[in-house]
C-alpha cells in the first residue's frame, strides 16, 4: 500500500497554483481517470522490466539485442584468439632474441636471473666493454639467427660507447675526505662493423677508451641489429621486420664496488620492403581485415542499440519524476555492453592498423581487446539472470556491493598503515619489503595465506630489535586480516546472500519499485502490451489528468 501511494503520488500533477485557484474539482471521473494513468504506467514499467522472451511474448517484437550480442560474443571471441596467437608469436620472438643477446653480447652468460649478473673488477669492464665490442664486429660469423646491422644511407650504423661521470672528485676513504664537482658529463665513441681487435688493449689503443672508476657513473653500449620474424609464415601470416635497439648498461651510480650489467631491447616492427611468399596472396590479409570490419559494425549497432535503452530508461524515469530512482532505470548491463563495445571499437581499429602495419602498440591492442572480450563474457551473467536460480549471483553481488565498497574504505586505512610501517622498518632488512609496491604485493599474499613461512624466515639474520618487531608486525596483520577482518569480509557477503535467498522464498519484492510494478496481473501474453506504448508517457500531464 505504501508503494503504491508513492508512486500515485509521483504520477499526480503538481499543479499548486491550480489548487489554489480552485480551478481543478475532483470527481468520480477525475479519480478514475488517475487510477487509468496510474495502472497504464505500472503496466509500462512493468513491460519495461521484462526479459527480451517476455517482450517477444508481449508485444511480438523480436529480441534483436539478444541475438546481436550473441553474435558479438563468437566474433570477438575469434577475433581475441586470432589476435592472440600473432601476438603470442611477436612476444615469444622479442624475448627469444633478447635472451640470445644476452648470450651473445655477456661473456660468460649463464641465464641468471635479471639483475644479478655483476661485475666487481677492472679488468672484468674493460675486457666485457671489448668482448661487446669484439662480438658485433665480427657477429655475422657467429650468431645463428638471421641477425643484420642497420644501413642507413648506404653507410653501416655505429656501435656507440658511451661513459657518464662526474666532472671533478678527489675520494680519498683512508683520510676521510673528499672533493667533488657533481655536475654530470658524458663522453661517447663510435666504432664500425667488420672492424677487428686481437684484445683489449689493441682496442683501447685505437679507440683511446680509459675509464675513471671513481667518478664514473655508467657506462652504456647502443647498438642496432635487424631481423625478420620468419615464424609467422607456418601460420599462414606475412613475416614482420624488427629493428632491435639494444642497450648494454654497466651501472656503478652506487659506486659499492658492484657494476650492475643489464641489457635491455627497444623493438620497431615495420612491414618488410621487399617481401616474396611462395603460395601465398594477401586474400588471409583480406580476410582478417573483414572480418575486424565485420566486427566493428556489430559493436556499432549493438551500441546504438544499447545507448537507444540506456536513453528510453532516463526518459521513463523523467516520467516518474523521482529523481532517486534513477539507477533502476538506467540498467547497469546497458552500460557494460556500451563500455565492451567502445573498447572492441578502438581496439580493432588498432588492430587493422596493426594488420596493415601503421601501427605497432601490441600493448595497447592487447588491453583494449582483452578488456572488451572480459566484459563481454560477464555480460553473459545477464542473460543467465532471466532463470531464477541463476539470478541469485547478480542480486546478492548488487545488493551487497554497496556495503562491500563502504567497508573496503575502512579496512583500507589499517592496511596502508601497515604498508607504510612495514616499507620503513623492515624494507632496509627484508627484499619483500624494499619498495612500497613489494609491500602491499607481499601483506595482499600474506592475507590470502601465501608464502607466510619464508616471509618470517628472511628476517633471523638481522638484529635482534628488528626480528623482534618483525614477529610482532607480521602475527598482528595476519592475525587482525585473516581472522577478524577477512571474515567480516565474507559475513558481509554471506548475509545479504542469505536475505536475498529468503525474498526469493517468500517471494517478496526486494525494493519499493518492484511492489509497485507487482500489483499489475498483466501477463505477457494477454494482449494488455500492444497499445500501452505512448499511453502513460501522454497521459501524466496536467490537462490529461484534470480532463
Amino acid at each position: 500500500m505504501r508503494s503504491r501511494l508513492t508512486f500515485e503520488r509521483l504520477l499526480t500533477p503538481r499543479s499548486e497554483e491550480a489548487r489554489l485557484n480552485g480551478l481543478c474539482r475532483w470527481s468520480a471521473h477525475t479519480q478514475g481517470l488517475q487510477a487509468k494513468v496510474v495502472e497504464d504506467f505500472r503496466r509500462r514499467l512493468k513491460y519495461f522490466f521484462m526479459n527480451p522472451c517476455e517482450k517477444y511474448k508481449a508485444r511480438g517484437r523480436k529480441p534483436w539485442k539478444l541475438m546481436l550480442q550473441i553474435l558479438k560474443i563468437a566474433i570477438i571471441t575469434v577475433q581475441l584468439v586470432s589476435f592472440g596467437l600473432s601476438n603470442e608469436m611477436m612476444v615469444t620472438f622479442k624475448d627469444e632474441n633478447l635472451m640470445t643477446f644476452r648470450h651473445l653480447f655477456l661473456k660468460g652468460y649463464k641465464d641468471h636471473r635479471v639483475g644479478s649478473y655483476a661485475l666487481y673488477t677492472k679488468d672484468d669492464v674493460y675486457d666485457h666493454i671489448y668482448y661487446i665490442i669484439n662480438t658485433y664486429t665480427n657477429l655475422q660469423n657467429l650468431t645463428v639467427g638471421n641477425l643484420a646491422y642497420e644501413m642507413v644511407d648506404g653507410e653501416y650504423t655505429a656501435l656507440s660507447v658511451c661513459q657518464e661521470f662526474y666532472r671533478n672528485s678527489s675520494i680519498d676513504p683512508g683520510n676521510e675526505t673528499f672533493d667533488i664537482n657533481p655536475h654530470i658529463e658524458k663522453d661517447c665513441i663510435s666504432i664500425y662493423p667488420m672492424q677487428s681487435f686481437d684484445n683489449s688493449s689493441a682496442l683501447l689503443t685505437h679507440i683511446n677508451f680509459i675509464l675513471d672508476f671513481k667518478r664514473l657513473l655508467s657506462v652504456s653500449v647502443n647498438l642496432t641489429l635487424k631481423t625478420i620474424n620468419l615464424q609467422t609464415v607456418r601460420h599462414h601470416e606475412l613475416p614482420d621486420c624488427y629493428d632491435f635497439h639494444i642497450m648494454i648498461t654497466f651501472d656503478n651510480r652506487a659506486h659499492s664496488g658492484k657494476i650492475k650489467v643489464d641489457v635491455k631491447n627497444d623493438v620497431r616492427i615495420y612491414e618488410c620492403r621487399d617481401w616474396n611468399v611462395e603460395g601465398t596472396s594477401d586474400e588471409n590479409d583480406y580476410l582478417l581485415l573483414s572480418f575486424d570490419s565485420v566486427v566493428i559494425l556489430a559493436c556499432f549497432a549493438s551500441l546504438i542499440l544499447c545507448t537507444r535503452s540506456v536513453v528510453n530508461g532516463i526518459q521513463l524515469q523523467f516520467v516518474s519524476r523521482e529523481r532517486s530512482l534513477l539507477m533502476n532505470f538506467v540498467n547497469g548491463w546497458y552500460i557494460l555492453i556500451i563500455v565492451s563495445d567502445t573498447l572492441t571499437i578502438a581496439g580493432s581499429a588498432l588492430k587493422i592498423g596493426i594488420q596493415t602495419k601503421y601501427l605497432t602498440n601490441y600493448d595497447v591492442c592487447s588491453i583494449l581487446l582483452g578488456t572488451a572480450t572480459m566484459l563481454v563474457w560477464v555480460g553473459v551473467i545477464r542473460y543467465l539472470g532471466f532463470f531464477k536460480k541463476y539470478n541469485i549471483l547478480i542480486l546478492t553481488l548488487r545488493a551487497a556491493f554497496p556495503n562491500v565498497i563502504r567497508f573496503c574504505c575502512c579496512a583500507a586505512m589499517i592496511y596502508l598503515g601497515y604498508c607504510f610501517c612495514g616499507w620503513i622498518v623492515l624494507g632496509p632488512h627484508h627484499d619483500k619489503f624494499r619498495t612500497l609496491d613489494k609491500v602491499t604485493e607481499c601483506l595482499f599474499s600474506l592475507i590470502n595465506g601465501d608464502d607466510m613461512y619464508a616471509t618470517f624466515l628472511k628476517m633471523r639474520d638481522n638484529s635482534y630489535m628488528v626480528w623482534l618487531f618483525s614477529r610482532l608486525y607480521l602475527y598482528s596483520f595476519i592475525s587482525l586480516f585473516i581472522y577478524m577482518v577477512l571474515s567480516l569480509f565474507i559475513a558481509l557477503i554471506t548475509d545479504t546472500y542469505e536475505t536475498i535467498k529468503h525474498h526469493q522464498q517468500e517471494k517478496v519484492p526486494v525494493s519499493q519499485l518492484q511492489a509497485f510494478i507487482a500489483e499489475c496481473r498483466d501477463q505477457p501474453e494477454s494482449g494488455r502490451y500492444q497499445t500501452d506504448e505512448d499511453s502513460a508517457s501522454c497521459c501524466v500531464s496536467p490537462c490529461c489528468c484534470f480532463g
